[in-house]
């Protein structure tokens, strides 16, 4: 099996990353891993949640000191979440674990309160929701930081981000790009 975005196999795929895993170490750098389309893929479908934790489990073997376990075309759902934390915390301590979302479905930010009871603490977002896969058509924008501080914020978790810094710093993004930000925050603002 192949990984379309970069034309190598998954066993292919980690020993190259060995290799920069290692020389990274050699020079003082730490490194994290991300494992994309873990919760289903555009050319394979759906991902066992097994192979997801196998995945991570050798990632961390390889010495990155967190993986970010991805859903990169934004199909994942809340129901699907909890599977997939299951197997992956099964083999890997939830410290070393980060999930990164898409909002291609309107559902990253369901995803993030469908794995907190977990204890996953780490959660990759992006300032008005910029970025998107260029290999998945369709694929829409990160998961926007205002709009998961927000969340956060509501449900009384420390996060140590200030939402009002975050959305002056989303305004200036949205001043320089030809385009309305996804973030539903950033929107009910009018940045």
């Amino acid at each position: 099996m192949r990984d379309s975005n970069i034309n190598q196999t998954i066993d292919d795929s980690l020993a190259a990353y060995e290799e920069v895993s290692f020389r990274a170490h050699a020079a003082g750098l730490r490194v994290r891993g991300y494992l994309s389309t873990a919760f289903g893929c555009p050319y394979e479908g759906d991902v066992p949640p097994e192979k997801v934790a196998d995945v991570a489990a050798r990632l961390i073997d390889l010495g990155v000191f967190e993986v970010a376990v991805s859903d990169t075309i934004g199909i994942a759902h809340p129901g699907q979440v909890p599977r997939v934390l299951e197997a992956v915390l099964a083999r890997v301590p939830v410290n070393q674990i980060a999930l990164h979302f898409h909002d291609t479905r309107g559902t990253a930010l369901a995803n993030v309160l469908a794995s907190l009871p977990f204890g996953v603490q780490t959660f990759d977002a992006s300032a008005g929701g910029l970025g998107g896969c260029p290999y998945a058509p369709g694929a829409a924008g990160n998961l926007a930081t205002d709009d998961l501080i927000y969340m956060l914020d509501g449900l009384g978790l420390e996060t140590g981000v200030s939402l009002a810094a975050l959305s002056e710093a989303t305004r200036f993004i949205g001043s320089k790009i030809d385009h309305p930000l996804p973030s539903r925050y950033a929107q009910s603002l009018q940045i």
